[in-house]
């Protein structure tokens, strides 16, 4: 549980698992429960194209995203590493913005095998490259 009481829906375990196991998504997005007590899945996705993931964020509210980011480095062939997404644009509303802040943890450490984190508040925080750069970087 988090700090602002929110627990982890057992489906959101399950579709990370999927993700992370399976590989039967590349990406899922996570909300909020309308009461704000649970963190459920809003939409997966078998979709491999990055610019598809980044048009599922919203303007205008926060979310959490997991995304299986494949990439290669020369001449060591294809990569994978699995993100984590806490999406909180600047327009979003602040008790949005404070709810989400302090309900990431709950998710976040309950998701085993996450390489990077990623904080995004626009969508260059959140590009192809910017992404690109930190996983290989990591490397």
């Amino acid at each position: 549980m988090s700090r602002s009481g929110v627990v982890v829906a057992d489906e959101s375990l399950k579709a990370f698992n999927e993700l992370k196991l399976g590989k039967k998504y590349k990406f899922i997005l996570f909300e909020l429960n309308p009461s704000k007590t649970e963190i459920v899945v809003k939409e997966t996705s078998t979709s491999t194209d990055y610019d598809e993931f980044l048009s599922k964020l919203p303007e205008n509210d926060s979310l959490y995203a997991v995304y299986d980011f494949e990439y290669e480095i020369s001449g060591e062939g294809k990569r994978s590493k699995i993100i984590f997404f806490a999406w909180s644009p600047d327009t979003a509303p602040i008790r949005s913005k404070m709810v989400y802040a302090s309900s990431k943890d709950a998710l976040r450490k309950a998701l085993n095998g996450v390489a990077s984190d990623i904080q995004g508040t626009d969508y260059s925080e959140v590009s192809y490259e910017t992404i690109l750069k930190k996983v290989s970087s990591a490397v």
